[in-house]
């Protein structure tokens, strides 16, 4: 057959759907006014019944919505969604959407009853004169299409939509008795709002709350006549109409829109006229997905978003608990305070701004009494990025939270001196003097030294020599002139670890352990117990994360009541439904007086011992207490110190490497060290945020221990 042939086979076929459709437009009109007519034909009741017997429930389910991560005073930290939508009621949008969306997909939408015969019929006969493929599905039907793809991907069956093209004459038979029996149950006005929450505009963009926002900056209630017309034409096509790759096809479109309006009488002739007259202007606000797009604070976010997908009261498993993260339009206000958390990150910036062998800085702030996060800032980016230092690893909190679920941290660094004072809270429990005197000559521990162990557990030796018989590593202070006997209180704000072992060797370790534990310190890496029978705890031989070691020294400043942390307060899904959410669960860890006799001891840190050094003076601003700490290997350093209103864990060392590499032969900034120490870069790292945020949470003085706590005992040298 030649092309004369081929022409009137294509003609043939379109008449033939000419009596298709107006078969099926009888059959539908029939089942509409006349379902139970008597005397009908037996095949129309036999169609009718057909078409009656369709599944006409469809289940309308609220669509995917976009979960938002706040600060406690009310700042996006970020935004996770598997499809970026704000749902809106009809109230908050623009009356220029309303009606240019009705006005360019289905003019007659406030008349038919969910599908238009009209329509059909007009589509049919442009098609069959033309040769095209118009289409004639309502708003009703499109809706109807949208809902049932939303839960598709909803259900992460996503493979199993049918596109527009691809539908069978049963889809779409389908699809229009779903959409009759919609508008029995649903107002025009419901479906309308329910549609421009839905569809798609872009991949950035679903709803047309997100679409105001992504391309114009602005709310859906916010928009204009050219903006509303070239949204409502961007739905048809939103590859082919997209204004910032497509402009002239968009403004093209958008003007369709328009001439559509004028005619139905939506908007006046000046109204067309200037709007048709405005070029794309353009504000594009990019989709930011998740921590990596996160406006502040990336890797609190990664915490929040762990804790969320970690607990069962968001999902019986895993993938349900991302459906609801990604998709559940969640509304969760966090502990964090963005003031707080901009004065961390500038500061931990500064510390390690030039930084080419990749030392890491990290502070983090936590309320005493509260257990609130208040800042949690590190000196890398989420994401790589050139020339600078990235890592998704968290540097202040826990590999594993405490049922072994993944926290992504990087899993502690070890405290060093910071771990003395949890054996100054032993001295003082037990009912010792912080004026008696220890002898901090004694270097060496004998494997049948008899230390104190109520609980039967056994110590080893310190003494490495006669350990391993040849080994040369006695007990070393920083220092060589701190080899003599001194007041246990000065030991400690020097920071001397002869003296912290002349104290533990007259203190039972069973009392260490419980005041370890009892202020929640345990291994960043597994959770595991900080074991104080081994010795070389005593001086911070085991990993802590900052956060944990912040929160243990916030037990000091609350008068010696422990609470857990706590990073989220408040949690609603997409309905403002209240969800599970964390609360602050505290208990009395140490008394009271202990944890006065620790801050009058750790005040002097700052004034007078291993801190002193530290630029600027804190101590003369408000009440503050804190301790230095410096590992073996110089690799990890810390300053850890607390008012009564904020306690921060202020770190710099090797981050990623376990403190394999030695901190000694560093240049930072520009500075060369030949060892670093606590009160070198992690000091005023701590020092000069202190100072920025101290006086958001007021201090005051801290109560003084009682004076048996301070008098020098009777039998003591």
């Amino acid at each position: 057959m030649g092309r004369t042939g081929s022409t009137l086979g294509a003609a043939l076929r379109r008449v033939l759907g000419y009596f298709t459709v107006s078969a099926l437009c009888g059959v539908l009109a029939a089942s509409l006014l006349v379902p139970a007519v008597a005397g009908a034909g037996v095949a129309l009741r036999e169609s009718v019944t057909m078409f009656n017997n369709l599944p006409a429930e469809l289940t309308v389910d609220s669509p995917s919505q976009s979960t938002t991560v706040l600060t406690a005073d009310g700042k996006t930290i970020a935004t996770f969604y598997a499809e970026n939508r704000v749902k809106v009621g009809l109230d908050q949008m623009s009356p220029y959407i309303k009606d240019a969306i009705v006005a360019i997909e289905d003019r007659r939408f406030y008349e038919h009853g969910g599908i238009d015969g009209q329509g059909i019929l007009r589509a049919l006969a442009s098609n069959l004169t033309s040769g095209g493929r118009q289409g004639a599905s309502t708003l009703t039907q499109q809706y109807v299409t949208n809902v049932l793809n939303e839960s598709l991907m909803s259900a992460d069956k996503g493979d199993r939509i049918v596109l527009n093209g691809q539908k069978t004459i049963a889809d779409k038979v389908r699809e229009m008795r779903l959409a009759i029996e919609l508008e029995k149950k649903y107002t025009k006005d419901q479906i309308l709002e329910g549609y421009l929450n839905i569809v798609f505009f872009s991949r950035d963009a679903y709803g047309i709350e997100a679409a105001s926002r992504h391309f114009f900056s602005t709310t859906a209630k916010s928009l204009t006549l050219p903006q509303a017309a070239l949204l409502a034409g961007l739905v048809k096509s939103p590859s082919f109409y997209n204004p910032a790759v497509h402009p002239d096809n968009a403004i093209q479109r958008r003007n369709q829109v328009l001439d559509a309006m004028l005619t139905l009488g939506r908007i006046s002739q000046a109204d067309y006229d200037a709007a048709v007259a405005t070029g794309v202007e353009l504000a594009v606000t990019p989709g930011k997905q998740g921590c990596a797009g996160a406006e502040m604070a990336p890797y609190f976010c990664d915490y929040v978003s762990h804790l969320i997908l970690n607990n069962p009261a968001y999902g019986v498993d895993l993938a349900s608990r991302v459906r609801k993260l990604y998709r559940g339009g969640l509304t969760i206000t966090t502990t964090l305070d963005s003031r707080l958390q901009a004065a961390a990150q500038e500061q931990v910036d500064a510390t390690a701004g030039a930084n080419p062998d990749k030392w890491g800085a990290a502070l983090v702030s936590i309320g005493p009494g509260t257990g609130k996060i208040l800042a949690m800032a590190q000196n890398t980016v989420f994401l790589p990025e050139p020339g600078k230092f990235d890592t998704q690893l968290n540097f202040n909190v826990d590999s594993k939270d405490a049922k072994g679920n993944d926290l992504n941290g990087a899993g502690g660094f070890q405290p060093g001196s910071t771990m003395k004072p949890f054996t100054l809270a032993e001295w003082l429990k037990e009912g010792k003097s912080l004026a008696e005197t220890v002898d901090a000559s004694r270097r060496s521990y004998p494997l049948d030294f008899k230390w104190k162990s109520s609980c039967g557990k056994v110590l080893g030796a310190f003494n490495t020599k006669e350990r391993n018989r040849g080994a040369a590593d006695d007990l070393q202070n920083n220092d060589a002139g701190y080899y003599r006997k001194m007041r246990v209180d000065y030991g400690v704000y020097n920071s001397i670890n002869t003296a912290t072992f002349a104290e533990a060797a007259q203190l039972d370790f069973c009392g260490i352990q419980k005041t370890v534990d009892a202020v929640g310190l345990h291994s960043g890496l597994d959770n595991a117990q900080v074991n104080m029978h081994q010795l070389g705890n005593l001086l911070g031989a085991i990993g802590v994360a900052p956060l944990i070691l912040a929160n243990a020294f916030a037990t000091f400043a609350n008068d010696g009541t422990y609470c857990e942390p706590v990073a989220i307060v408040e949690v609603t899904d997409a309905a403002g439904k209240n969800l599970p959410a964390e609360t602050t669960s505290c208990r009395d860890a140490i008394k009271p007086n202990v944890a006065r006799g620790v801050n009058s001891v750790l005040q002097d840190v700052l004034k007078k011992g291993s801190g002193v050094y530290i630029k600027p003076k804190v101590h003369s601003s408000f009440p503050v207490a804190a301790k230095t700490g410096t590992s073996n290997t110089n690799g990890a350093t810390w300053v850890v110190g607390y008012t009564s209103g904020i306690s921060t864990a202020s770190f710099f060392g090797d981050a990623l490497e376990g403190q394999k590499r030695p901190g000694q032969n560093v240049t930072v900034n520009g500075k060369f060290y030949k060892s670093i120490d606590g009160y070198m870069l992690a000091g005023p790292q701590w020092a000069n945020y202190m100072l920025q945020v101290a006086g958001l949470y007021p201090a005051a003085e801290f109560p003084p221990p009682p004076e048996s706590m301070t008098k020098k005992p009777d039998h003591n040298e």
